[in-house]
């Protein structure tokens, strides 16, 4: 039995930038942020209009029995044009968002899917997939001219709950599913799949199949290769359909050739995923320490221990100040503990004296832990630092749009490393990404790093850059500090992304992390699953 589909929401998405339009910072708001870092603008970007693009007519048509499923409307086509990066955010921002799809495709079913691809190839129309349209790599937009038309193919119609297996805790979803719908169909069953990316609002269950996501907890289950059963794809050359299995020992996974795939080899359309039931016990408390090394300390300490916090959050001193989690200078662990079936203060305890013997302060009381629905983070009743540093971490994309419009650069990295590399990446990334920041604008840069998941081997440090642009060229400086950022990774052995996929930006690096092989088995089936290439183009593999 599934659940019911949720009534979709009035509030307008923007096109342009991050999230809801009403929740962007005003004029004001953006001026303020911009005076408190040198070399911004000395007024805000205006917000950019679709008309203002000059949005053509499109290069193809679909035939008569597809023409129900797809738009040309500029207003639909232009929010198809990129993801939710600073550059795309930029690019928006200066009226260069680069090529707009001809077309936008929302297909109801997978036989829909099927006959669109197959138009699509017969006509040397590239299709691009499209989910909720947070990619932050380039993932959801087209680059060169290689193909006749563009058609960004929008799964979110397709965002039903079709099956529930109370059972074995376990439900087939339909790949367009986006996360708070997901949610509220799992509800009346008393269970969640528990994965909250920062994005969870406006991505979808196909996207974070195709990208590989990251959730928001810090150990046990962190991406969502973890929690897949089975899956359903559809390529040009037939419909792939896995076994739903607890597990497997017959060969190389079918379905591990699609996850991580970004669309290039065929498009997810639905999947059984585990689930879990709803947690009713949590507890959260922050720990500060004046060193932020022996913070690193502490973090591994917990990650190799039996605790397996929900929340193990690093927070380097910038950090900490940034998002009002300490003003101080010192850095801050923030930590949670949550359970379905027993009391979790006493993990809790156990986290935060372990802490303690790494150099930890703690002032607050960990306290009976509480119930309550799961939220896509930790609950922030434990700590006010708790509290300060969740505020933030839902409000700093909207924020970051509001320096984009002053000018200014303010993006994120991330990646992962074993523990050996930790210590050293953080500091040659902070010192090497200040450096060609202060060299490039003549203004010093602010290098800020957290850490998102901690693991038994290593961890994944999250980067936060904040710099003064150069006027009307912040899309090229943006892309010479990550080029600086990228190549520090690459020297410390560190993943190019941990959780943020490959797209397009991170092509150079992927192309250099994997081995040779493998790429060339991936070649062979990119061109056995598409063999005209039309597939999320670039994406990947060429």
């Amino acid at each position: 039995m599934a659940g019911t589909t949720p009534q979709p929401t009035s509030r307008t998405r923007s096109w342009w930038g991050w999230g809801w339009t009403d929740a962007h910072p005003d004029d004001a708001e953006c001026a303020a942020m911009g005076a408190l870092l040198p070399g911004t603008l000395g007024r805000p970007l205006p917000v950019p209009r679709v008309r203002d693009l000059g949005i053509g007519s499109p290069a193809a048509e679909p035939p008569r029995s597809l023409a129900h499923l797809v738009t040309a409307d500029p207003g639909d086509r232009a929010a198809h044009a990129m993801g939710k990066a600073y550059r795309d955010v930029m690019r928006a921002l200066r009226g260069r968002p680069g090529r707009i799809p001809d077309l936008v495709a929302r297909p109801a079913d997978e036989q829909g899917v099927a006959d669109l691809l197959e138009w699509a190839g017969d006509r040397q129309v590239a299709v691009v997939p499209y989910g909720g349209g947070s990619s932050v790599t380039g993932g959801v937009e087209y680059r060169g001219d290689a193909h006749r038309a563009v058609m960004s193919l929008d799964l979110t119609a397709m965002g039903r709950v079709l099956e529930v297996d109370a059972e074995g805790r376990a439900a087939r979803i339909q790949a367009g599913t986006l996360g708070p719908s997901l949610e509220g169909q799992l509800r009346p069953h008393g269970l969640t799949l528990r994965h909250f990316p920062q994005s969870f609002e406006f991505s979808t269950l196909g996207g974070w199949l195709a990208t590989r996501a990251g959730g928001h907890y810090a150990t046990g289950r962190t991406h969502i290769d973890e929690f897949v059963q089975s899956l359903r794809v559809v390529t040009p050359a037939g419909t792939s359909s896995s076994w739903r299995l607890p597990a497997s020992g017959a060969g190389p996974s079918p379905d591990r050739l699609f996850l991580g795939s970004e669309g290039a080899l065929g498009i997810i359309t639905e999947a059984w995923v585990r689930l879990q039931e709803r947690p009713r016990h949590k507890a959260s408390a922050a720990v500060a320490f004046a060193d932020f090394h022996e913070a690193l300390r502490a973090v591994r300490a917990l990650a190799q221990s039996d605790l397996s916090p929900a929340n193990c959050r690093l927070l380097d001193a910038g950090e900490a100040a940034l998002s009002g989690a300490a003003q101080d200078g010192s850095a801050v662990l923030v930590l949670g503990f949550e359970s379905a079936d027993e009391p979790v203060t006493a993990r809790l305890e156990r986290a935060v004296d372990l802490a303690r013997s790494h150099g930890g302060r703690y002032g607050g009381s960990t306290g009976p832990d509480r119930a309550g629905d799961e939220v896509p983070d930790c609950d922030a009743a434990g700590d006010a630092a708790v509290g300060a540093w969740r505020s933030a971490f839902l409000r700093m994309p909207y924020l970051r749009d509001g320096l984009a419009r002053m000018g200014a650069v303010a993006e994120t990295f991330e990646t992962a490393a074993t523990w050996d590399r930790i210590p050293g990446l953080i500091d040659a990334v902070r010192t090497e990404v200040g450096e060609a920041a202060l060299k490039a604008t003549g203004y010093p840069a602010i290098v800020n790093c957290r850490l998102t998941h901690a693991y038994p081997d290593g961890a994944a440090p999250y980067f936060t850059v904040l710099a003064a642009g150069r006027a009307g060229d912040e899309v090229a400086l943006w892309d010479d500090l990550k080029a600086v950022a990228s190549e520090v990774l690459h020297r410390h052995r560190a993943t190019i992304t941990h959780h943020h996929a490959v797209g397009r930006d991170h092509r150079p690096g992927y192309d250099r992390q994997r081995p040779e092989p493998f790429a060339l088995a991936l070649r062979a089936a990119k061109g056995a699953l598409d063999p005209r290439g039309i597939l999320n183009p670039g994406v990947l593999v060429d």
